[in-house]
């Protein structure tokens, strides 16, 4: 089973200091050693980036450039790349519409759309609701995952 893993999985993950990032790791882990197949979205490593070098007084990680580049590189090696294309795009704009998304929510919902598109379900997060308003979405905790 194919499993999209959100940005705040990645971000928990490389932030060893974060009480959190020992979940996220196991659970990836877990879900690995289970042969799901994990992946990402172009999106995700994006919103990684800007976290990661968003300085961490403004909630970032505050890391280089250099070192953001080879954990990106390492994602990209360890999770399938999903590519964003135009059906992609015009999933996104029929959701925002159809639950009336607004401000950050869209994000969320660029996710969802590329879900739809690639035909995956789950999403493994620690917003969980987040996604409760997408039918046919099932939001996944790390700390559900053994």
């Amino acid at each position: 089973m194919r499993i999209l893993l959100d940005t705040n999985v990645l971000v928990r993950a490389v932030q060893r200091s974060h009480p959190a990032c020992r979940m996220a790791v196991s659970a990836v882990k877990a879900l690995h050693g289970k042969q799901h197949v994990l992946c990402v979205a172009p999106q995700n490593v994006a919103e990684f980036w800007n976290v990661c070098t968003r300085p961490a007084v403004v909630n970032g990680l505050g890391l280089s450039v250099t070192a953001t580049d080879r954990y990106a590189s390492r994602l990209e090696r360890m999770f399938l790349v999903l590519p964003d294309s135009m059906e992609t795009f015009r999933e996104w704009r029929r959701l925002v519409v159809q639950h009336n998304v607004m401000g950050a929510k869209v994000h969320d919902t660029h996710l969802v759309a590329t879900m739809k598109v690639h035909r995956l379900d789950q999403i493994l997060t620690f917003n969980m609701q987040d996604f409760a308003r997408y039918e046919g979405v099932t939001a996944i905790h790390p700390d559900t995952v053994r």
